[in-house]
C-alpha cells in the first residue's frame, strides 16, 4: 500500500490546513516552533516523512514565514521528501518586479528564485503581478500554479448581492472582475487609479450609471485600504444605493477596515487565504485539485 503524502502546518493556521487535508486527503502533520530568548527559530518537523510531501504557508507577514521555509524545506528532504510542494495562498514579495530607482533590489526575482529551489511545485491564489503575465516568471519552480478565487467570490457576491454590479478599483483588477461576473451575468467595470504614494491614491469611476445599484468592490488585495475606501467613497457619492467589498486576500494592516467601513463600505468579505474575520470563503476544494495536478504532473 503506498504510503499518503503529508501535509506539514504550523500551529496557526490550524484550520484551514485541516480543511486542506481533508479535501486533499493527505494526513496533516504539525510543524512545531521554538523561539530561543536571542530570537532565533528552531523547527521540529515529523521524524519520517513519505516521498511526497506538501508544506502550507500563507506568506503575509512573511519575515518570520520566509525564516520557516528556509529551514523546513532541506529538513524536508533529508527526512524523506522527493516531491516538495508550497502551497502559499498569500505569496509575498511579488509587487515590486523592476528598480524603480538605482539601488532598488528586485524583491519579487529574488524571493521567487529562492523559492524555486526550495520546492518542486509553488501553488498560490490570485498573485499580484504587474509586468509579468506568469508565475512561472517569477518563481522558476518545475511547477508554478497559479489559482483565481474569483469565481467562488463572485458565487458568494451572486448569492448575497444578486444582480450587483461589480466594480473593480483598478485596471489591474479586470481580470477578476471578469472571472467573477462572467459566470453570473452580473453588470462591471473598472476605474482607473493613479498612484501617489504608499497611503495615497487618485480614483477616476468609469463611465456608467451607479445610481441604485448595490454596487460590490471586488480585488485581490485589501492591504492599507485606501484604495478601496476612495472607490467606495465616489460609488455613494455617484448614487450607488449600497457599496460591499469583497477581496481574495485581507491583509488589513493597521486601521484598514476601520477606514474602509468609515468610507461607506457595508460588508466586507474575504477568503481564507489570510485567516480574518471577515473570511466566507473557503479555498480548501480549489488548493486541493491544484495539488492533485502537481501529483500527477510530479
Amino acid at each position: 500500500m503506498t504510503q499518503p503524502g503529508v501535509l506539514l502546518y504550523f500551529e496557526d493556521e490550524a484550520p484551514a490546513a485541516l480543511r486542506l487535508a481533508e479535501a486533499s486527503g493527505l494526513e496533516p502533520q504539525q510543524v512545531h516552533r521554538h523561539r530561543f530568548p536571542d530570537g532565533e527559530m528552531q523547527l521540529t518537523l515529523p521524524a519520517r516523512l513519505p516521498p511526497r510531501v506538501v508544506l502550507l504557508r500563507s506568506l503575509h507577514q512573511p519575515h518570520d514565514k520566509l525564516t520557516e521555509l528556509l529551514l523546513a524545506a532541506p529538513t524536508a528532504r533529508q527526512l524523506g521528501a522527493v516531491h516538495l510542494s508550497l502551497v502559499a495562498p498569500y505569496l509575498a514579495y511579488m509587487r515590486q518586479d523592476k528598480a524603480f530607482a538605482p539601488g532598488q533590489a528586485v524583491s519579487q526575482r529574488i524571493v521567487g528564485a529562492w523559492l524555486a529551489t526550495l520546492f518542486d511545485a509553488v501553488i498560490t491564489v490570485d498573485p499580484h503581478l504587474h509586468r509579468v503575465t506568469t508565475l512561472a516568471e517569477a518563481v522558476p519552480a518545475q511547477q508554478a500554479i497559479t489559482l483565481s478565487a474569483a469565481p467562488l467570490l463572485g458565487n458568494w457576491i451572486a448569492k448575497h448581492r444578486p444582480g450587483a454590479f461589480l466594480l473593480g478599483p483598478d485596471s489591474e483588477s479586470a481580470q477578476w472582475i471578469s472571472q467573477a461576473a462572467t459566470a453570473h451575468g452580473l453588470p462591471h467595470a473598472v476605474c482607473s487609479k493613479e498612484r501617489l504614494g504608499d497611503r495615497a491614491v487618485r480614483i477616476t469611476l468609469p463611465a456608467c450609471d451607479l445610481r441604485g445599484q448595490a454596487v460590490v468592490l471586488l480585488d485581490d488585495v485589501a492591504s492599507s485600504g485606501h484604495t478601496l475606501a476612495t472607490a467606495a467613497a465616489l460609488a455613494l457619492a455617484a448614487g450607488a444605493a449600497s457599496v460591499d467589498v469583497a477581496v481574495t486576500h485581507a491583509l488589513l494592516a493597521g486601521d484598514a477596515l476601520q477606514r474602509i467601513h468609515q468610507a461607506g463600505v457595508g460588508e466586507f468579505w474575504s477568503t481564507d487565504s489570510v485567516t480574518h474575520p471577515s473570511n466566507v470563503v473557503t479555498l480548501a476544494a480549489l488548493l486541493a485539485q491544484a495539488l492533485s495536478w502537481a501529483a500527477a504532473a510530479g
